[in-house]
């Protein structure tokens, strides 16, 4: 095992003393390779070309001596460091750090950053930091080859979005320029580069009440499955009683990441407060009314949902891929639909058993399991301890079981 492993960040300006120290004993050096063409990188160390961090630190792991690794950034921050001290390498690391990517495209724009989402884009995890991105106002992605602005362009069709482009940062091929989403795709940008992608509400300037990093996971009002009159509505519409909400929230668990279909939104209270969750909404109404209470209902609770008017099978075939569906209306055919597209999870609703029965054997027959519940919910005076309504539904739920939740 090496002797001293020591992880040095780089952000383009000078080496400080304790990394230019670690470098001069280094018998071993890993990196990229501007990080290898450093005049403070020693002629007579083995140099290794960082591709494969993992590959790496079996070479680290192997040598006798001191070991140098170069990244560029905050070594800590989505960097090595996380990979080099896996418990399969063995390997305890110093880290020189350096101002991370993020901080200095945000020191670019301008702009404060303690309110933003971070994600990282890989091909594999792109589509989810897409919808993270349909979600939140202001959010740093750091790329790579195959998930750059380019590919964030494409998937955000539909939702406008400003995106400040930081390119190569901190080297003399530095640069930064501000386009629409719609447009990253006309042009071939380099990399490394991060993304920061601005929508919504998002401000220039910070507010005077933050107190956490990233979005506040409390929100703007406590509790959930609230009132219908919450959401500017006299009476819940039909389907739409908050006890059936609370359960539909509860058995699709949306979370950061995921896109949510709301089809056939109503009030919006359902889409809203998926959305509070920090889940990308997509809400579909035939009624051009219900569309309007959605967009107003996420206003009102500070959130960002994407409403679709046109109505369901139809409108669905155009739309991104659910991680998760809410089906509010449209009967078998819609379920069907959407049972086509292959989400993680489905909630539906029925009036009768006959009904249920339906909608539940076709969700079996996509390969779905299949649950059901009669969920009964009455409310009370509590003045008088009178009945003031009295709401039974049938709930049917469906996981796909070759899918992770």
């Amino acid at each position: 095992m090496a002797d001293r492993v020591t992880v040095i960040g780089w952000d383009g300006s000078p080496l400080t003393e304790a990394a230019r120290s670690a470098l001069g004993a280094a018998t071993l050096v890993a990196g990229a390779a501007h990080h290898l063409a450093l005049p403070e990188v020693p002629r007579e160390a083995e140099r290794i070309r960082l591709g494969s961090v993992h590959l790496a630190a079996r070479r680290i792991a192997l040598h006798r001596g001191s070991a140098v690794v170069l990244a560029d950034g905050d070594p800590g921050f989505f960097g090595v460091v996380r990979a080099l001290r896996a418990g399969e390498h063995g390997l305890e690391v110093e880290v020189v750090p350096a101002v991370s990517a993020v901080a200095s495209a945000f020191a670019r724009a301008g702009m404060p950053w303690e309110d933003a989402e971070i994600v990282v884009a890989h091909p594999r995890t792109l589509r989810r930091a897409v919808n993270v991105c349909r979600a939140h106002p202001k959010v740093a992605v750091l790329t790579s080859p195959g998930a750059g602005p380019a590919e964030l362009g494409l998937l955000l069709e539909g939702v406008h979005r400003t995106f400040v482009i930081c390119e190569e940062l901190g080297t003399a091929r530095e640069r930064i320029t501000v386009v629409t989403s719609d447009r990253a795709a006309d042009h071939a940008w380099r990399d490394p580069n991060v993304v920061i992608v601005i929508g919504g509400n998002a401000t220039a300037g910070g507010t005077d009440n933050g107190w956490i990093a990233g979005r506040d996971p409390a929100g703007p009002v406590r509790g959930w499955a609230l009132p219908a009159r919450e959401y500017g509505a006299g009476t819940p519409l039909e389907g739409e009683s908050r006890e059936l909400r609370a359960a539909q929230l509860a058995r699709l668990g949306p979370r950061t990441g995921d896109l949510v279909w709301d089809i056939g939104s109503g009030t919006g209270a359902f889409a809203a407060e998926a959305a509070r969750f920090g889940a990308a909404v997509l809400a579909v109404d035939a009624d051009p009314d219900a569309c309007a209470r959605t967009t107003a209902s996420a206003r009102r609770f500070g959130v960002r949902v994407q409403v679709v008017h046109g109505g369901a099978p139809h409108i669905l075939e155009d739309l991104p891929e659910p991680d998760v569906v809410r089906v509010g209306g449209g009967g078998e055919p819609v379920v069907s639909a959407v049972a086509d597209r292959r989400p993680a999870a489905i909630v539906t609703h029925a009036g009768t058993r006959d009904e249920a029965e339906l909608l539940g054997r076709t969700l079996a027959e996509h390969g779905y399991a299949v649950e059901c519940a009669l969920l009964q919910s009455v409310a009370l005076d509590v003045g008088e301890w009178t009945e003031t309504e009295r709401t039974v539904v049938f709930l049917l739920s469906a996981h796909r079981p070759d899918r992770a939740p």
